[in-house]
């Protein structure tokens, strides 16, 4: 057990299958599902994969609960909806291909209440729940708590990233506090609540269809760095036994949004054990690899989190960082250097500025180059990097904190996300000014350039 979350407890290590009580004794002792489970409570089962799942894949956990989630009325359409807001499902009708490089700017956080739910808001995203395989990528502005009402995610697992408000989330195994530097990890099918507990927040979210996150193979590197398992947090049970007239339970499903009606909290799970359970991560305790000599090494050096596909190397959804850490490489031009990508990357800044981008990209701002767009450095960033030569030395980048979402599949963008007043419609002018610095030299043995292009 871990207290590195202040006055909450947490376990620790990626993907370990976990014990937990509220209550000594609540958890059955030699079996899963006895004819009367200690307590009085009802024995419950969550699976995030097939029952027949190879073993080393297979995700479930066993929830001994004081009234099960079966009890409540049935579903309907929520009122309000989405909307068109949130998407899981991507085609002609509701989102569009477009190769432009695109930015937004930051999402002012609203003046009217609005909690987690009603503030999510869908930018792109690639294929369909229904068939179990894609994503959606999403931001969220909210300046109120969810009250008397619990959200349910049906149609894959949320990756939020915070940055800005600290978030209080309840969920069926324990609570997770989660600040800007960390991330939480809700897997599908799993209730939660979220409170505020600094005032209002807003963030990104990713979600994946059809799989689960993991650790990223580490290959040549060995056994060590880049995101440590011990380094991974999950929550400790923690149960509420109240009465809640009306209590809502609002579920995803097909990216529609419906509701059903109950009257107690979701949140009376008294033990639990498994391998299936939501998790929180520290952005800080990342430990990066880099170039210590020449050229730049590619961003997947710096991968967190990966959502793989069937074939090797491809993922569904890579979940990278760029940290503090030294830049040390020798004659190398520093920065990321431009490219384009058969994967799309969207990214998004926490804090700081990022070392490609002198202007206009901003915390809590995002952007978007896709599949074979080319993008990187802007024109500042480029003349000042070439302005110092190759003479500098060492250099650490500090107060930073970026990340991106990169995918093999080809995300279309949604129509609020291309209609939004926060669409920076100038974006393409941050490379506009880049000239060439093309000259033809006399060739010599020191300095083979050839006349002419010969």
């Amino acid at each position: 057990m871990d207290n590195a979350g202040g006055d909450f407890d947490y376990l620790s290590g990626f993907g370990n299958h976990f014990s937990s009580e509220a209550l000594a004794g609540a958890l059955p002792p030699a079996q899963n599902s006895p004819l009367i489970c200690p307590y009085g409570l009802y024995a419950e089962q969550i699976s995030g994969t097939s029952f027949t799942t190879p073993r080393n894949l297979n995700l479930f956990s066993w929830f001994y609960r004081i009234k099960p989630s079966v009890t409540h009325e049935p579903f309907k359409p929520r009122v309000p909806s989405s909307d068109g807001r949130i998407l899981s499902e991507f085609n002609q009708s509701n989102s569009s291909a477009n190769p432009t490089q695109l930015r937004w700017k930051p999402m002012d956080i609203p003046d009217s209440p609005m909690d987690f739910i009603d503030g999510l808001f869908t930018i792109c995203g690639s294929g369909s729940s229904f068939l179990r395989h894609g994503y959606a990528i999403h931001m969220y502005t909210a300046n109120k708590s969810m009250d008397n009402c619990a959200f349910c995610n049906a149609d894959g697992d949320f990756l939020i990233v915070p940055q800005q408000g600290r978030l209080l989330i309840t969920t069926e195994c324990g609570r997770l506090k989660v600040s800007p530097g960390e991330i939480a990890i809700l897997p599908q099918g799993f209730r939660f609540n979220v409170n505020l507990s600094d005032g209002p927040s807003r963030g990104y979210v990713a979600e994946i269809f059809g799989t689960h996150f993991q650790l990223p193979d580490l290959g040549p590197i060995g056994a060590n760095g880049l995101a440590a398992p011990r380094d991974f947090l999950y929550p400790t049970a923690w149960f509420e036994d109240k009465s809640y007239p009306g209590y809502v339970i609002v579920q995803k499903f097909g990216g529609e949004l419906f509701a059903a009606v109950q009257d107690f909290s979701p949140f009376n799970v008294v033990a639990w054990r498994g391998n299936y359970v939501p998790y929180k991560y520290d952005l800080s305790k990342f430990c990066p690899y880099n170039t210590v000599l020449f050229d730049h090494s590619d961003p997947s050096i710096n991968t967190v989190l990966t959502a793989p596909t069937d074939k090797p190397g491809v993922a569904l959804l890579d979940f990278v960082i760029f940290p503090p850490r030294w830049l040390v490489a020798e004659h190398t031009f520093r920065p990321p250097y431009y490219h384009r990508n058969c994967m799309s990357e969207f990214m998004g800044l926490i804090h700081g500025g990022y070392e490609a981008k002198a202007d206009g990209f901003l915390p809590g701002g995002a952007s978007l180059h896709n599949c074979m767009t080319p993008h990187g450095p802007d024109t500042k960033s480029y003349e000042a990097t070439i302005a110092r030569g190759n003479d500098v030395g060492p250099h650490k980048i500090t107060d930073t904190m970026a990340f991106m979402f990169e995918s093999s599949l080809i995300p279309r963008i949604s129509r609020w996300a291309l209609e939004s007043p926060f669409l920076d419609h100038d974006y393409y002018q941050c490379w506009i000014g880049l000239r060439s610095h093309f000259t033809i030299t006399e060739a010599s043995p020191e300095n083979p350039t050839l006349h002419n292009g010969q």
